[in-house]
């Protein structure tokens, strides 16, 4: 009966468990920082002639905050540049405009399995299973949004799950 139950189990936890990023593609992606406040979820750009290498939402917790990202590589040294905006105006916009709507930009690092920092993987790759987003936690509590934000998140973000 003991080996039973506990077989049951095991099936039950394995059923369960949580999804690996190797099962995913970049595009599909799911990660949350470490409050569960913060939800960022890459989906395919649409075009391979695009400027943008990928694109995401961040969603806020207990807020209708949906946050706008791209990501654009740079050549030499080769970089995903990103950058997180909120309620950017379309169109024919400045310099200023952008900087106004802009939450949060620089760097978004990759961290592998066994902790190796490398850069954000494309389209059509296996997703990362952590992001490393520099200073992004002290940038939002310094942006347009912090007020409706009222927790600011750790500069690492967690694979969660693959969208469907």
């Amino acid at each position: 009966m003991r080996l039973v139950a506990s077989a049951s189990i095991l099936s039950t936890l394995l059923a369960v468990s949580p999804a690996v990023a190797a099962d995913c593609l970049q595009e599909q992606a799911i990660y949350g920082d470490a409050d569960s406040a913060y939800e960022l979820q890459f989906e395919p750009v649409g075009s391979a002639s695009a400027a943008t290498s990928n694109h995401f939402k961040i969603k806020v917790d207990r807020t209708d905050l949906v946050l706008d990202g791209i990501v654009m590589q740079s050549d030499e040294p080769v970089r995903a540049n990103g950058m997180i905006m909120n309620k950017c105006p379309e169109g024919d916009v400045t310099g200023e405009d952008i900087a106004a709507c802009t939450v949060w930009q620089g760097v978004i690092y990759a961290i592998s399995a066994d902790g190796k920092v490398g850069s954000l993987p494309g389209e059509g790759m296996e997703a990362a299973p952590q992001l490393l987003l520099p200073d992004l936690g002290p940038a939002i509590r310094n942006s347009s949004i912090w007020g409706k934000a009222t927790v600011a998140p750790w500069d690492v973000l967690t694979f969660k799950r693959c969208a469907q």
